[in-house]
């Protein structure tokens, strides 16, 4: 099938495209290139322009009448930079949605995979969330994934719209090829950090948070190879229907994660296994809009697509360092 994929030039977006082509299927790509590189649209369908084109929406759809599903990708994504800049944050990622949600039910392309985070969950006593738990997002982006959300369960209640949300863990890594990965020029995720610093890009890496509760006072996070998470969108187009049907609803909430949590202390320690070498830390209090963290139960997964994680953290580490020395051959810059 023909599947819209938003933010397609992005980091995630990029990867999951080639997953559903390596699964027969063919991405449509739109972006804007507000963030993802030009480098990553290459050899596929691709539309310049804003999710927002109701415009470009149709002519997308007229031209490519096979598209059976969009996974909505494009968002602003960096904690920090929603605490300092909200109103762009709410525009690009609740607004633009709302139109692009809107423009596709009318074009009969009811079906929305939506792209969520799990960092809007309430903390937990033992940091492990389900799809059930309370939800309190701690940053302005974590509530525009959450108002999104809520604007999907409604437009769906009242519309022939019908939605998917994965809510995501911490995608590490790239694909198996090493053709696309994490792109930002200055990261501002945690693995991508790390491998700079174990690569020696950077001086140190900076362990923001110590005095946390958990077991060694560091945020915890689950992480997934990003591979593993790109197939788990390729089940979800493959088996929309079913997981909507047997949710007994409208749409369907499904964690995408690994089911381990490990704390950022955890994270050096196996990055400076796969390296073989230490990687110097500094500590820092906190970002703004920082969440202590959880790790999935992904049960749920298992069950309506049939999917869990294959890789190990190590070979998710490894990836992104090998990413991490490439990038500069892709993008031009370490």
């Amino acid at each position: 099938m023909k599947v819209l994929v938003t933010g397609g030039a992005g980091y995630l977006g990029s990867i999951t495209s080639k997953a559903l082509e390596q699964s027969g299927h063919t991405p449509v790509l739109l972006d804007s290139l507000l963030v993802g590189p030009r480098q990553f649209t290459e050899g596929r369908i691709f539309y310049e322009g804003d999710i927002a084109d109701r415009t470009l929406l149709g002519r997308i759809v007229e031209e490519h009448p096979e598209i059976e599903a969009t996974i909505h990708m494009a968002a602003r994504i960096v904690v920090p930079e929603s605490v300092e800049l909200p109103y762009e944050y709410y525009r690009d990622n609740v607004a633009k949605s709302l139109e692009l949600f809107d423009q596709l039910e009318q074009l009969g392309k009811p079906r929305i995979l939506f792209s969520s985070t799990a960092s809007l969950y309430a903390l937990q006593p033992a940091f492990e969330v389900r799809e059930t738990d309370p939800v309190e997002p701690t940053s302005p982006y974590a509530r525009t994934k959450r108002m999104m959300e809520m604007c999907l369960e409604d437009i769906s209640k009242a519309t022939s719209l019908r939605a998917i949300v994965l809510r995501y863990f911490n995608p590490i890594g790239t694909d198996p090829d090493l053709e696309t990965g994490y792109h930002l020029k200055d990261a501002t995720h945690v693995v991508p950090l790390l491998a700079q610093t174990a690569l020696g890009y950077r001086e140190s890496f900076t362990i923001t948070g110590t005095d946390l509760p958990t077991r060694d006072g560091t945020g915890i996070r689950d992480y997934i190879h990003a591979w593993d998470l790109a197939k788990a969108h390729v089940r979800a187009v493959e088996r929309f229907d079913e997981v909507i049907e047997a949710e007994g609803a409208p749409y369907s909430y499904v964690n995408i994660g690994g089911g381990d949590g490990v704390t950022v202390k955890e994270l050096i320690a196996a990055v400076e296994r796969v390296v073989g070498k230490p990687v110097p830390v500094t500590e820092a209090p906190p970002r703004p809009g920082d969440a202590v963290g959880a790790f999935a139960n992904a049960d749920k997964a298992a069950e309506l697509l049939g999917w869990r994680t294959e890789a190990s953290l190590d070979d998710a580490i490894a990836s992104a360092l090998a990413w991490g020395e490439k990038r500069k051959s892709v993008l031009g810059y370490e």
